[in-house]
């Protein structure tokens, strides 16, 4: 570690926290309907979705019929992906002639985009056409940002309502999500990514030959747009197989810094968003604290470790050039341009942000540098988390913490004047529970089938660790991956794609269920018992449940993974 790599990490936060801050206002006043400066322009275009969709934007709805809108509106856009990817040999924009994909796969890849989770069993250049990539994987990735938005919103009114019956309208949510938020933020981002260097053309690949005399096919096309969208949205899923870590997906940089930035910008708006729709900005700060230690921890353990590299390479006497640190650090599965401190910055803030796209290969990681990532995950996606997945799951970890704090102190919790009740902590628990469960037991199953068994890379605890790692993005709705696992096989594809549903849907319903609970509910006036929620108390409370919930139900199997890999390394032992 040196002061070039810490200044990296300082000059992150800074431009994310500069730019999250007035950005969450802006969302704010999307969301309560206020006029904002890109009313003249998307306005009509709003009123006209509504009349040819039949959407009523001043009709409501009980969080039944909200949960109800947007399973439904999942689904038809699940159908319809797998139906292109499918038929994509016969629609136009193929130059490659890519072939149909595989009905597996396509499921597989169509419940990812659907999800948000943008898991690849697949090398985007070798298998999906131009149009598959637009009208499938870059419109989804609209969609499915904007279902995560549409969700937290109508949770936020849960707590800012009192004694209502409907969360908000989830068609008006998400149109206005995309349309005033992610689509003008998208088409910023694609002009820098093109300024950059970046593609963004129908062209046909290149052929092209190598110094050597050998032939080479140069794959390019719309790359940008959906490198913007990708990131934006919390998505992840990249254009080509090697994701951000390919020179026309991350060319320069200043591409670097935009795309880590903007991976995790939106979800940083949202938590400044929360504290001026409830009416108490302290609240928003005080998340954004708990979220931001967390992911600095993360990124300072991960470099530390990267930085110190393999104690058994540097036992040889073997130096190792690195582009930002003293000889020694783990280089392996990194970009030379982007260097240690830049590629952990990024391992770290897109699990932390539920994002999954890479510029290194997480799996070359030493062990504990990739359990920092494969934690992030399993802590929830609550560190800043998926736009608006990753405040809901925090607000889920509020409402065990207050519930802890209302036990120490003898009386009913209480959060922004709403008192959580046995049905709140309950549903909170609910959806907490469903990530163990689902990691846990997928993981379980593939460590004994032979189906699960034969993905596997690596034996022993590494081979552990890269079926952890799939299950936990899976359900996390991640997408990065220890890409030594060969996961485009019938069980994985079927089973990933059951853990990312799982790891969406369950959580969502719950969800909504706290929010029309919450809506119903008076708003009572703070007094001399009330617990503040605003100060450095509670954000160590809450850092706690958090850390302590996450290590009581993983660390056991952490300890048969990275961890015995990492004492087992210090004594030359390797997998």
């Amino acid at each position: 570690m040196n002061a070039a790599g810490i200044l990296q990490i300082v000059v992150f936060f800074a431009v994310v926290t500069a730019g999250a801050i007035p950005l969450g206002a802006y969302m704010a006043r999307v969301y309560s309907g206020e006029r904002t400066w890109l009313d003249p322009v998307f306005k009509p275009v709003e009123r006209l979705i509504y009349k040819i969709c039949c959407v009523r934007a001043d009709q409501e709805q009980h969080w039944t019929v909200y949960a109800f809108s947007c399973l439904m509106f999942s689904v038809i856009g699940l159908v319809v992906m797998y139906a292109v990817m499918r038929l994509q040999a016969l629609l136009p924009l193929n130059p490659a002639g890519q072939a149909a994909v595989a009905p597996d796969l396509a499921f597989n890849t169509a419940v990812s985009f659907t999800t948000n989770t943008n898991w690849q069993a697949y090398g985007g250049e070798s298998t999906m056409a131009y149009l598959t990539q637009m009208l499938g994987m870059t419109v989804k990735n609209f969609t499915s940002a904007a279902t995560g938005m549409a969700i937290l919103v109508a949770l936020v009114r849960g707590f800012a309502r009192r004694q209502a019956k409907t969360v908000g309208n989830f068609y008006v949510d998400a149109v206005r999500s995309i349309l005033y938020i992610l689509l003008p933020m998208a088409v910023v981002v694609t002009l820098a990514l093109v300024w950059q260097g970046m593609p963004q053309n129908f062209d046909a690949y290149t052929e092209a030959t190598t110094l050597e005399g050998a032939k080479q096919v140069i794959a390019q096309g719309p790359v940008a747009s959906q490198v913007a969208i990708k990131q934006l949205g919390s998505n992840g899923g990249g254009f080509f197989n090697v994701n951000s870590a390919h020179p026309f997906e991350n060319p320069t940089a200043i591409t670097n810094l935009i795309e880590m930035v903007a991976l995790i910008f939106i979800a940083a708006g949202l938590v400044f968003s929360f504290g001026h729709m409830v009416g108490d900005r302290r609240q928003g700060r005080a998340l954004y604290l708990a979220m931001a230690i967390m992911l600095a921890v993360g990124i300072g353990i991960a470099y530390w470790q990267e930085a110190g590299g393999n104690p058994q390479i540097q036992a040889m006497g073997v130096d190792v050039i690195a582009t930002d640190m003293a000889p020694g650090g783990n280089m392996e599965g990194k970009e030379v341009r982007f260097g240690i401190a830049n590629s952990t910055i990024w391992a770290a803030a897109t699990t932390a942000a539920s994002n999954g796209s890479v510029n290194s290969m997480h799996d070359s990681y030493t062990p504990i540098g990739g359990m920092v990532p494969l934690v992030n995950i399993m802590l929830g996606e609550v560190i800043f988390g998926g736009v608006g997945s990753g405040l809901h799951g925090m607000i889920v970890f509020v409402i065990v913490a207050v519930f802890i704090a209302g036990l120490m102190v003898g009386r009913t919790p209480e959060y922004l004047g709403k008192k959580m009740e046995a049905k709140e902590v309950k549903l909170a628990i609910l959806c907490i529970l469903i990530f163990p469960l689902s990691i846990l037991g997928f993981g379980a199953a593939a460590m004994v089938l032979p189906a699960g068994l034969a993905g596997m890379s690596a034996a022993g605890p590494h081979g552990l660790s890269e079926v952890l790692y799939a299950y936990s993005s899976a359900t996390g709705n991640n997408g990065s991956a220890f890409a030594g696992l060969s996961a485009n096989t019938l069980w994985y594809n079927s089973t990933l794609g059951i853990a990312m549903l799982i790891g969406r849907f369950l959580i969502i319903v719950p969800t909504l269920a706290i929010a029309g609970s919450l809506a119903a509910k008076k708003i009572v006036p703070p007094s001399s018992g009330t617990f503040p929620t605003h100060g450095g108390l509670f954000i160590g409370l809450l850092i706690a449940v958090i850390v302590v919930i996450g290590g009581l139900t993983f660390f056991p199997v952490l300890a048969l993974g990275p961890i015995v890999e990492h004492l087992m390394l210090g004594v030359g032992t390797l997998f």
